[in-house]
């Protein structure tokens, strides 16, 4: 009986170590793929390093940049960018912008997390302002046009005719940031 005590103990601190390692790896493996994504542009994220604009626009072609949006599922806000695509020559500034609303019935912070298809021209987005690099906190029933300012890198490859951006928006309530240090820089 004494032994069978001692192998039931066993097992459960076994079980209960496993649950927490689960735990801890399902709570790390949203920042670890962000990290990822970011380093070797998976799925189309844009890289969190900054460069500054460059003042060379190649005029001999033209590239369109479409606009995607979507919600988190069970997110009650109106989330859709206010221009579909735009066309521009490489190194040329443009500035769109998407309206949010917050129809949840209460305040709420959310994060537009962006991705660019196909995925390898992520590196060639340059975006100097950006709703997406700050959280969103709106009231109920409070709508907001929200910029975003932004150019492609002259040297993206010739053979691209067409990007698309998309955004979608996330819940962030629970994960408040800190206001953010990143103005007159390109992300």
């Amino acid at each position: 009986m004494a032994v069978n005590k001692v192998k039931n103990k066993k097992t459960v601190l076994i079980l209960i170590v496993f649950v927490v390692a689960m735990f801890g790896f399902g709570y790390a493996l949203v920042p670890l793929y962000n990290v990822l994504c970011n380093i070797t542009g998976l799925n189309g994220k844009t890289s969190g390093q900054y460069a500054y604009g460059s003042n060379e626009i190649d005029k001999s072609r033209w590239v369109t940049v479409e606009f995607d949006a979507s919600k988190n599922a069970h997110l009650p806000w109106k989330f859709y960018p206010l221009v579909r695509k735009v066309k521009l020559h490489p190194g040329e500034m443009k500035r769109i912008a998407y309206y949010a609303e917050n129809d949840s019935g209460k305040t709420m912070t959310v994060q537009a997390i962006p991705s660019v298809t196909p995925g390898e021209m992520a590196i060639y987005l340059k975006k100097t302002e950006c709703f997406c690099f700050d959280q969103q906190t709106l009231k109920n029933g409070e709508g907001m046009d929200m910029p975003m300012v932004f150019h492609l890198d002259p040297s993206i490859p010739k053979h691209i005719k067409r990007i698309t951006l998309s955004y979608t928006l996330f819940d962030a309530s629970k994960f408040k940031q800190k206001p953010s240090s990143n103005t007159g820089r390109i992300k």
